[in-house]
């Protein structure tokens, strides 16, 4: 991919796959991934902000993509996630970045915000809000299809994308999250049988994007996947004071159906998002779904260059 060069670094014992474009000397921006996304999810984005004059470096989180696989992937963690990323600042030489986020990337965000705020120029979140780093209580109510509750579950995902491939398990899960409702299943029915082979891709995402995070994940597996975000979603750090002041951007989706979690809707109007990050600006896609990045870069990349360069000068 254009301009777009690819090499591992080594951080607390495992080789991260890093792609990196643009200018060495310039402001750096990192960017993180959800899932069933990897670094190319950022595709868009790099080759915008590297032409604008900055340094873009997506890693893939360890346990996915070509990254190396932790030696016991179900004892992984969100930290463990987030210390990597300091660890790949220092083995860079990088003082202080950009930070942009999707998913339950912007959890690592999020995380690293509140631990190493000084590293931190600002941030950009898309998909998940900035949260303060507590247990997610967002289940109750909720069906026991729903797809969290089953992922969580040890051994179910991996029984249900079994009998598939990975690119097939990719395409399955990117048709369900590009929707507007939660995904759920019927008690007797699991999460993959929910997609039938007929249903068409998102008209955004191509076959050639599909192969790309099929032979990505084919390599890694789901294992770490499913730990972290899914089984990982009761940690909690012991930050008695969670207010960022940094600036920061959530790019919204409103057809995203994340935002009918409950409880959630209420977080990013009610206040408590905007007392937490007192320096956010909040901007709504009228048609955005939860890949909001890969649908409409058009519309993404200008924002996100807006605030970068509101927020610094590249060299």
């Amino acid at each position: 991919m254009e301009g777009i060069e690819h090499k591992y670094v080594e951080v607390n014992g495992l080789k991260l796959h890093v792609a990196e474009t643009g200018n060495g000397n310039s402001p750096v921006v990192v960017f993180l991934h959800g899932f069933p996304e990897i670094w190319y999810s950022w595709r868009h984005q790099m080759i915008a902000v590297a032409r604008a004059g900055y340094r873009a470096i997506a890693p893939d989180f360890r346990g996915y993509g070509l990254s190396g696989q932790p030696p016991q992937p179900e004892k992984t963690t969100f930290l463990d996630l987030t210390n990597d990323i300091l660890a790949l600042l220092d083995a860079l030489n990088i003082s202080k970045v950009f930070l942009i986020g999707k998913d339950f990337g912007s959890f690592i965000v999020s995380q690293f915000v509140n631990l190493y705020e000084e590293k931190v120029s600002g941030f950009i979140v898309m998909g998940v809000p900035f949260l303060p780093p507590k247990p997610l209580q967002f289940k109750q109510g909720i069906p026991e299809g729903f797809y969290i509750s089953r992922f969580a579950e040890p051994g179910r995902a991996e029984a249900d994308f079994g009998r598939l491939d990975a690119k097939t398990v990719v395409r399955n899960i990117y048709i369900l999250f590009s929707r507007s409702e939660l995904p759920i299943a019927n008690e007797n029915q699991e999460i993959m049988d929910i997609v039938q082979p007929s249903t068409p891709l998102p008209p955004w995402f191509s076959e050639e994007d599909l192969t790309a995070y099929g032979a990505l994940y084919e390599n890694s597996g789901f294992r770490t996947a499913m730990q972290v975000p899914y089984r990982s979603l009761h940690e909690e750090l012991n930050i008695t004071d969670p207010t960022v002041h940094v600036p920061a951007l959530f790019i919204k989706g409103e057809k995203d159906y994340f935002l009918k979690f409950p409880g959630i809707e209420d977080y990013i109007s009610g206040g408590l998002l905007k007392s937490l990050v007192p320096n956010l600006q909040i901007v709504n896609l009228p048609e955005g779904t939860h890949f909001v990045q890969e649908q409409l870069p058009d519309e993404v990349n200008p924002l996100v260059l807006e605030f970068l360069n509101k927020n610094s000068k590249p060299q």
